[in-house]
């Protein structure tokens, strides 16, 4: 199918750990102009206290759906050095972009005894964020592209806003570097609304027990595990929705989730998201079949938690 065209915008914004301001924009622009046609106007908390993290408030809500906005890439150094933000894997010859104070910046990676450098042709401002040059792939049942991480999980809760009634949608920043985020956001959204329950909208790994075009991933734990009581309580859900879904188990990796976890707010969480294979690289894949079952889930989710 073609790339929707919100998708498509979404997907070609850039917003490295840290550089989140763009995308930030971009979802403000999109909620303001068009809220007042969704079933439920929301009332909307950002600006300064909030840095670039966005929140979302629907009717009386139970259960929040956390989407967050950044992506892995790199920090120009010293000397045409890249360091790594969050975990980009990357090869010789991949392509990067950016900009700095003096104009756009498009050049290659270069991996050099574990060290990573550019060979754009002058010296790149110490400090710019380069990311993944975009190109996107959306033929058949497959969907390709740079991003899609965490890209399709800010596309599952814009969409999910249209026809929701009853919640918080919260985008989020940091994520894929270490997080941080999350405590402030927490401690508004249960200070405020005492939410105690949350999903979180963000894509995982195809692996040996989870497959392309079976459904959207459960997670029943990561390196982080959701209390059992909570997870029951949506595999029921998901079980009486029809909807396609997947269970995953992983030893490694985290989410939102896990700093959710780590706040002092009794808050429960469940990550459920589409998988992909060539993860955290330009050519990040994920089934349509997947996404839309995870666009579905959500819903249904928020709806009868």
């Amino acid at each position: 199918m073609p790339t929707p065209q919100i998708l498509d915008q979404i997907l070609n914004i850039r917003g490295v750990s840290g550089d989140e301001s763009k995308m930030a924009q971009y979802i403000l622009e999109y909620v303001f102009k068009r809220r007042y046609k969704w079933k439920v106007t929301p009332e909307l908390f950002f600006g300064d206290f909030f840095q670039n993290n966005i929140i979302l408030k629907f009717g009386t809500p139970k259960t929040a759906l956390f989407a967050h906005m950044d992506t892995v890439g790199f920090t120009a150094r010293y000397e045409n050095q890249l360091v790594p933000v969050g975990g980009p894997e990357v090869q010789t010859g991949d392509w990067i972009e950016g900009e700095d104070i003096m104009g756009e910046i498009k050049c290659q990676v270069e991996v050099k005894g574990g060290n990573l450098y550019h060979n754009f042709k002058r010296p790149i401002q110490i400090g710019t964020s380069l990311s993944f040059s975009q190109q996107i792939h959306d033929e058949g049942e497959y969907i390709q592209a740079a991003y899609l991480d965490n890209r399709l999980g800010l596309y599952t809760a814009l969409q999910i806003c249209e026809q929701l009634e009853h919640g918080i949608v919260v985008f989020s920043t940091y994520e894929e570097h270490g997080g941080g985020a999350i405590p402030l956001l927490s401690k508004f959204i249960y200070e405020k609304w005492r939410i105690r329950q949350a999903l979180i909208a963000d894509i995982t790994w195809v692996t040996d027990g989870v497959h392309h075009g079976k459904g959207v991933a459960i997670s029943l734990r990561d390196s982080f595990i959701p209390r059992k009581t909570y997870l029951n309580r949506i595999l029921n859900l998901a079980e009486e929705s029809g909807i396609p879904y997947q269970l995953e188990v992983e030893a490694h990796g985290g989410s939102d989730g896990r700093e959710i976890q780590l706040c002092p707010y009794p808050i429960d969480w469940c990550f459920v998201g589409a998988p992909e294979n060539n993860v955290h690289t330009p050519r990040e894949t994920v089934h349509w079949s997947d996404l839309e079952a995870m666009i579905n889930l959500h819903a249904y989710l928020l709806k009868y938690l």
